[in-house]
């Protein structure tokens, strides 16, 4: 005989997933509404972000001077001034040698152009100069019926540079009070707290600067082998501005996808003026192959190991967080995911009953029997 359903215990299991889809949903409304709150505080909380990423990069050695007896603001001063040092020694790497090569660089673009053009006239396309003239034309004329909107464009791109300096600035002020005040800052938020408050919170922030840490850390190896891999092929190929290129790889290896494509384009760009169609294709290549190693093999498996995270999960994250908020949620997908596992981990520390002694556990087949 087929057995029938109980009515008590199907509507016992319809009002246990009622509870539970309300509590779910309680839950998600309040993660909307603190995204809501984060994205109207996003000009403080950005340059809060940056200064802390930096903070972990300095933080090392104004702990080594501070652990020598330096005093913390002498320390914080000291610190911040080599950052700007070395920023500046960094841009100086870049400009110096490209300005030197302004000239043969400019000559080399018209040249390269032509080449272009020369090889467009050829087979397989057989363009020819009417056709190249004509859409020359046909691209002057779109530009000069958008010019209205180029001038918005433009305006909308100099309030980005306004706005990226005043975050920099920021983040370099707050960097100097992190670097001078950070160690005094969870004894401080311990005092502020009132009970079990006074012990959670500042676990999992002391947790979650260790984590930021790794990140930073572990991103810097990835770009740092970018710039070898990338920058040894450039020197085989005879590339000139290979010192440049590869300081510049590395700096934008911290940007996500668009960093990538940033230094990549530049680098086929110099190997095309100077060296040729030919050499040009091969550092496309070189760049291909790198950035495929770094986002599958090198990134994954180095954040994971400094983060606790596996590599699926990072490359998931990256992935998620290009598709919410483009370069800055790539740049932040990471951090925030480990910062995440870091709550998650903690709480399901504190929700996890205590290993039972096998001697005291009732359960146990070796216990005492109860008196």
């Amino acid at each position: 005989m087929p057995a029938t359903l109980s009515s008590t215990k199907t509507a016992a299991a319809l009002r246990r997933s009622a509870r539970v889809s309300a509590e779910l949903l309680l839950v998600v409304l309040a993660a909307t509404a603190a995204l809501w709150v984060v994205g109207r505080m996003w000009s403080v909380i950005w340059p809060l972000i940056v200064g802390l990423l930096l903070t972990t990069l300095t933080w090392p050695l104004a702990h080594f001077l501070r652990r020598r007896g330096w005093p913390p603001a002498l320390a914080a001063s000291v610190v911040t001034v080599l950052f700007l040092v070395a920023a500046a020694g960094v841009v100086a790497l870049i400009a110096v040698p490209v300005a030197s090569e302004a000239g043969e660089l400019s000559d080399g673009v018209v040249e390269g152009i032509e080449k272009l053009r020369q090889w467009a006239a050829g087979p397989p396309l057989n363009i020819d100069d009417a056709q190249i003239s004509g859409g020359v034309d046909s691209v002057t004329d779109r530009i000069k019926d958008s010019v209205g909107s180029m001038v918005s464009t433009l305006f909308t791109g100099v309030s980005t540079v306004l706005n990226g300096l005043v975050t920099a600035i920021l983040a370099l002020f707050l960097m100097f009070f992190f670097l001078k005040d950070g160690p005094r800052f969870l004894p401080w938020l311990t005092r502020q707290l009132p009970g079990r408050l006074a012990t959670d919170i500042p676990t999992v922030a002391a947790r979650s600067w260790d984590t930021l840490g790794s990140f930073v850390r572990s991103q810097a190896l990835v770009g740092l082998l970018d710039a070898v891999f990338i920058g040894l092929g450039l020197w085989i190929l005879g590339v000139p501005l290979v010192l440049p290129l590869a300081v510049l790889t590395f700096i934008t290896a911290f940007v996500p996808i668009v960093g990538a494509l940033f230094a990549g384009a530049v680098a086929v760009l110099i190997a095309l003026v100077f060296n040729g169609l030919t050499d040009a294709l091969i550092v496309l290549a070189i760049i291909v192959v790198v950035q495929q190693l770094e986002g599958n093999v090198f990134q994954p498996i180095i954040q994971s190991r400094g983060l606790g995270l596996h590599a699926g999960v990072i490359l998931l994250a990256v992935t998620l967080g290009s598709n919410l908020a483009g370069v800055v949620g790539s740049l932040l997908a990471v951090p925030a995911t480990a910062l995440i596992a870091v709550i998650w981990n903690y709480v399901r520390e504190q929700l996890s009953d205590p290993p039972q002694d096998p001697e005291t556990d009732p359960t146990h087949p070796g216990a005492p029997a109860p008196s």
